[in-house]
């Protein structure tokens, strides 16, 4: 059971009641596929509406971070994702920053500001996202 607080990833069902993801989806989330077909241990673009996402599967745990990073206007999901780190992070492809997978926080130069971060669940083997972040960057 996700507690209050927690990592913006989890494994399991709705709160709500026993239902299946063919029953409808709670308010607020959107069914971006099959778990299966994302790689693992690298980030895979998607583009939501107007909202430009990084997706990154590490084993069974799915992370969801917008897709451009805070210091330069490059696309994330071209940089490597190191999972050997705690927390687990992504690298902008241009100058080398680092976000947190969890909070959107960037933890190396040149970038300052975090980025958004969205929940994630996997639900059936379906990887369900929230449609809004869950925390905004810094403005």
């Amino acid at each position: 059971m996700t507690e209050p607080g927690d990592p913006p990833c989890w494994r399991e069902e709705f709160d709500e009641s026993p239902r299946g993801v063919a029953d409808g989806l709670p308010d607020g989330l959107v069914d971006l596929g099959a778990l299966a077909d994302l790689v693992d241990g690298a980030a895979t673009r998607v583009v939501l509406g107007d909202r430009e996402l990084a997706v990154v599967r590490l084993g069974t745990d799915v992370y969801v971070i917008a897709d451009r990073c805070s210091h330069a206007d490059v696309l994330l999901s071209e940089g490597e994702v190191d999972d050997d780190e705690d927390p687990p992070v992504i690298e902008c492809p241009k100058h080398g920053s680092a976000f947190d997978l969890r909070t959107g926080r960037p933890l190396a130069l040149p970038a300052t500001r975090p980025v958004p971060v969205y929940d994630a669940r996997v639900v059936e083997g379906r990887v369900l996202v929230s449609s809004e972040p869950v925390r905004e960057a810094d403005r």
